[in-house]
């Protein structure tokens, strides 16, 4: 996986990484992730946009659309029921000026964050808990780091 913190000197990219480029980034994130959940996320669409909109603003009462680095729209496999009709498409929102600030201020590598925010909306879609999610993140983690 590549590393967007050595692009210029002091580690940062002189340019923004683009919506394209977090894109690029969360699908090598979902790639590493193992098999055995990343199946299950097939039919969630992701979508790499600036900040919430305005309704999701006003739903999780953000104090500043920078609140939220990432977002599951959908029925939680935990929650559906057999007889279960979809009405409408299970997405997956990265926000990708939130993520950005948060990568700055962390100074943690940006793929481990795109990662990390991608994995834990997967666990929203999956009805995972904070710990299944953890262990999931270390297996990806691990993956990735032997690529």
């Amino acid at each position: 996986m590549a590393s967007y913190r050595d692009d210029a000197p002091g580690g940062i990219p002189m340019v923004a990484p683009s919506i394209e480029t977090i894109e690029e980034i969360a699908g090598e994130a979902l790639a590493s992730i193992p098999e055995t959940f990343r199946r299950h996320a097939g039919n969630v669409h992701i979508h790499v946009v600036d900040f919430p909109d305005e309704d999701v603003e006003k739903e999780m009462k953000l104090e500043s659309p920078f609140d939220l680095l990432g977002l599951y729209q959908g029925v939680s496999m935990a929650e559906r029921s057999v007889d279960h009709v979809a009405n409408d498409i299970d997405r997956i929102f990265l926000y990708r000026r939130p993520i950005l600030d948060y990568w700055c201020d962390s100074g943690e590598d940006l793929a481990h964050v795109v990662r990390h925010v991608l994995i834990h909306e997967i666990g929203h879609h999956l009805g995972l808990s904070d710990e299944d999610m953890e262990a999931i993140e270390a297996l990806a983690e691990d993956r990735a780091a032997t690529d």
